[in-house]
């Protein structure tokens, strides 16, 4: 059965952190943590009975309210959680990315053009002296909200 359970927004990773070493420690019916990155404020986890998941969470900072929240989920409604999203379906012109490599790593700017065939996007750099298009692949870009 996968439970979720409610966390302090931001703080997933460190209550699954503290759940491994809980369980490493304590012989408990627990068989897997699940983080979501778009599911802020979320754990799901799996385990036998709602009481096996409840003494994991017991006494783990960041876990808000009574910590499980509406009992047991079904596989059916993670679906689309589970779901990849094509890179360049995900690229809209107009928006704001970021370089993840190359030597321009790290800089800020805009998609003007989107190549779908090619898998590249011409961006503009935001914070540049002089404008120009720089054409590079989708997989060196990540989108920014």
């Amino acid at each position: 059965m996968i439970f979720s359970v409610r966390t302090t927004a931001g703080q997933e990773s460190l209550v699954v952190d503290m759940l491994q070493r809980k369980l490493e420690s304590e012989p408990l019916a627990i068989y897997s943590l699940t983080v979501f990155p778009d599911l802020k404020g979320y754990v799901l986890i799996e385990g036998d009975t709602e009481l096996s998941v409840r003494r994991a969470i017991s006494d783990i900072p960041h876990i808000k309210g009574k910590g499980i929240v509406g009992g047991s989920i079904k596989v059916e409604e993670l679906a689309p959680l589970l779901k990849s999203k094509p890179l360049m379906e995900s690229i809209k012109e107009g928006e704001k990315v970021k370089i993840v490599t190359g030597p321009l790593k790290g800089e800020k700017a805009r998609v003007m053009r989107v190549n779908q065939a090619k898998e590249e996007v011409t961006v503009e750099l935001l914070e540049a002296a002089v404008k120009m298009p720089l054409t590079i692949k989708a997989e060196n870009i990540r989108v920014l909200k």
